[in-house]
């Protein structure tokens, strides 16, 4: 079950991508070239990029169906873009926005934070789609069944070597330690829980929580956003010179992802059809297990805050939890070193329209 494997080490990749983006750093901080050679056309003192390339998280499926709305709705192009080319993962998107081969990338909060707060990566998150962390302790309801944080004590839980920090992080918000749980070293495969060796398993609410559940188990989840641990995740990220000097550029990015979404929000189960019919459809992807991780995402997209303020929005109250959340992780920084929203603020101001986005 390769989806397993690589969709967990993306926690463990943030970390290796700060070695690599060292390396960049030097070399790369200051281009106002990012995405190579893509063409722009200038407006006044604002340039603007028409050719940009987006360095997904992970592989093209259900994930992404904003992104195939606005591609395939035309989205991208009525922003001006001639082309926009959408990178398949898995990646934290770090390495290729330092080295100037992404102009955007979609990550996540420790990801990112990790790379800045360890090396000075010229990083930004810009807006989120994910509202909520995705985590969540996994169990079977007739084994585990772990449906509350006092439930956790005394269990054991399969821990991914890359969520350990992340999982200690948990139990620390929740006034817990590791000798309050046995932790038991697992690989991505829930083959554990379902084999009874351990009682709960790090997971996504999006991934392995409903491809367990679609094998005909009945399952209890006890998601980290809920219990202490809010963070956001599947950012959109960019570097400080592409907010500097291509403003324009972003707004219509982000504007074109605002409209995409809107469109997901409105029809999970098309942009699941996107997904395994069209824009991964050499992945063979499971037509029931991808629809439904469309139609639980819209959960962790659409909150009452963004029904407020829009898609995409991080209200301060969101930026404070997730900073506090890494730095239960060990990662410390700032709301000003990890997020520059004022592009984001500028596109509503200018499309108030954006934010009704329920259909």
């Amino acid at each position: 079950m390769t989806i397993f494997s690589s969709r967990r080490s993306r926690v463990a990749a943030s970390l290796a991508a700060v070695a690599i983006s060292a390396l960049a750093l030097s070399a790369c901080s200051s281009s106002s070239d990012a995405g190579g050679d893509a063409s722009t056309s200038s407006d006044g003192d604002s340039a603007m990029k028409k050719d940009i390339t987006v360095q997904l998280s992970w592989i093209k499926n259900e994930e992404f169906a904003g992104e195939f709305f606005a591609d395939s709705k035309g989205y991208y192009t009525d922003a001006g873009f001639d082309s926009v080319t959408l990178v398949p993962g898995p990646s934290t998107s770090a390495p290729e926005l330092i080295s100037g081969t992404a102009d955007f990338g979609m990550s996540d909060a420790v990801s990112t934070g990790s790379v800045i707060a360890s090396e000075g990566a010229p990083l930004k998150i810009i807006g989120t789609t994910y509202q909520k962390n995705p985590f969540t302790v996994l169990s079977l309801a007739d084994g585990g069944d772990i449906a509350t944080v006092d439930d956790l004590v005394g269990k054991k839980i399969g821990v991914q070597d890359s969520n350990t920090a992340l999982f200690n992080a948990f139990l620390s918000a929740n006034g817990l330690t590791s000798d309050d749980v046995e932790i038991v070293p697992v690989q991505y495969d829930p083959a554990p829980l379902i084999n009874g060796e351990v009682d709960g398993f790090i997971s996504y609410l999006t991934n392995e929580a409903i491809i367990v559940a679609n094998e005909g188990y009945d399952t209890t989840n006890l998601p980290f956003a809920d219990n202490g641990l809010p963070f956001v995740a599947e950012t959109l990220v960019t570097t400080d010179d592409m907010i500097a000097n291509y403003p324009e550029t972003v707004k219509a990015f982000l504007k074109a992802e605002i409209m995409g979404w809107t469109d997901l929000v409105n029809d999970p189960e098309e942009g699941a059809r996107l997904a395994y019919e069209e824009y991964g459809a050499d992945l063979d992807l499971n037509p029931e297990n991808s629809t439904a991780g469309s139609i639980a995402q819209v959960d962790l997209v659409v909150t009452d805050e963004t029904a407020e303020n829009g898609l995409f929005t991080i209200s301060d109250e969101l930026q404070a939890a997730t900073i506090e959340s890494l730095a239960g992780a060990g990662i410390e920084l700032s709301a000003s070193d990890l997020f520059d929203l004022s592009l984001l603020a500028e596109v509503y101001e200018e499309n108030p329209d954006l934010i009704a986005y329920a259909g």
